[in-house]
């Protein structure tokens, strides 16, 4: 989960100054998490804690409620509404959310299924549940130590994901793409790409489009296959509250 947070945080700066290079500091001043860690950190909360997950994400959009790069419109009212309601959303928030889901199970049949609950919530479309658990999924399947080819079998298998492309061929005509469609695999596609977890993260953020999230994706997935350096852990710890700095060690114990 730690590798998710990093790449929202890295990604942060280039949300809506995309850059089209992996040369770039992964860290600046104005680095910060946005509203991907903080939900992110909401999805672990509850899988450590039990409770009702969509009382527990409105009270995490309380508790933190002008996030770097803010919430989207119609997340940012589902999350003040007394009796929230899913809305039929395909964003790529359900599947920036769902890392710690890949990290807590035991079988790939639970991740999916826990994967599709923290979804419907508020993304019930059939492309929102598909890119949580695809996410999801790619986390798993890397943690308990699949290849990178069985890993991208299984994803076009199971989802029907074009990932027979590379990042220097999506790079030159990508752009803001807030679905999971247009965002799930190519954030796969840099994780498949890559030959470590900064990599995997420059490869991400170098796409263009919703950087974050793209990294926040490809961040989770290059974590349980290649673990994160501790100097990122590092820079990742300084700009997170403590909270989300217990839940992240709990679910690392748990």
């Amino acid at each position: 989960m730690i590798g998710a947070i990093a790449g929202d945080i890295i990604g942060s700066v280039y949300e809506f100054d995309n850059i089209k290079t992996t040369d770039f500091p992964l860290f600046t001043s104005e680095s910060d998490y946005t509203d991907d860690t903080i939900m992110t950190v909401a999805v672990a909360d509850w899988l450590l804690n039990g409770g009702d997950l969509t009382r527990v994400m409105q009270e995490y959009g309380r508790k933190y409620p002008c996030p770097m790069g803010g919430y989207g419109g119609r997340f940012s009212g589902w999350l003040r509404e007394k009796d929230p309601q899913p809305y039929n959303s395909w964003g790529n928030g359900s599947a920036m959310r769902v890392s710690a889901v890949g990290w807590k199970f035991d079988s790939l049949e639970e991740t999916l299924d826990v994967a599709r609950e923290t979804a419907i919530v508020s993304h019930n479309h059939p492309e929102g549940i598909k890119g949580a658990q695809a996410t999801a999924a790619a986390i798993y399947l890397a943690r308990i130590g699949k290849s990178k080819q069985e890993i991208k079998q299984y994803i076009e298998t199971a989802f029907s994901y074009d990932l027979n492309r590379t990042c220097d061929e999506i790079r030159p005509t990508y752009h803001f793409n807030e679905s999971c469609q247009g965002t799930v695999p190519e954030a796969i596609i840099a994780f498949l790409d890559s030959t470590d977890f900064e990599n995997a993260i420059r490869l991400a953020v170098s796409l263009g489009g919703d950087s974050d999230t793209l990294a926040c994706i490809t961040g989770g997935i290059a974590e349980a296959f290649y673990g994160v350096p501790d100097g990122i852990r590092s820079e990742v710890f300084k700009r997170i509250p403590r909270k989300f700095q217990e839940i992240v060690k709990q679910l690392l114990v748990g």
